[in-house]
């Protein structure tokens, strides 16, 4: 069983995976946007189940970003400014991998997912640097 250290930087190391992911993706001229929301969606994911582990609260297993963030604001209220932003991704975790959801996102709205999950990434690494 990994330690608490060995658990937060794991979930770490997987969400920084996953937005180095996106960002190749995004170099490309036909970059495949479902792609790269999938993957910023699944940074933010992993960046926030990161961040109970710190906090020392117990979550379940979920892709709802908006879950993840409450769990975390009863002990860090700071968190709930990125709250709405965030949660937009959620949404990625699956519509963009099932035909039936038809989600397509535009450039736009990919390099806008990378966005925001940089700075969720960005707002958990400064905060576990705190604790």
């Amino acid at each position: 069983m990994k330690t608490k250290s060995e658990l937060i930087h794991s979930w770490i190391r997987k969400a920084e995976k996953d937005l180095l992911t996106a960002e190749h993706e995004l170099s490309f001229s036909d970059a495949v946007t479902e792609s790269i929301c999938f993957h910023c969606q699944q940074a933010v994911e992993k960046s926030l189940k990161a961040y109970p582990v710190v906090l020392g609260i117990p979550f379940t297993k979920t892709h709802e970003i908006g879950e993840l963030i409450t769990k975390c604001e009863n002990k860090d209220k700071k968190i709930s400014a990125f709250k709405e932003e965030a949660d937009k991704l959620t949404d990625y975790a699956i519509g963009v991998r099932y035909p039936e959801e038809l989600l397509e996102p535009t450039l736009e709205e990919a390099k806008e997912a990378f966005e925001i999950a940089k700075k969720m990434k960005e707002f958990v690494l400064n905060r576990i640097a705190l604790e």
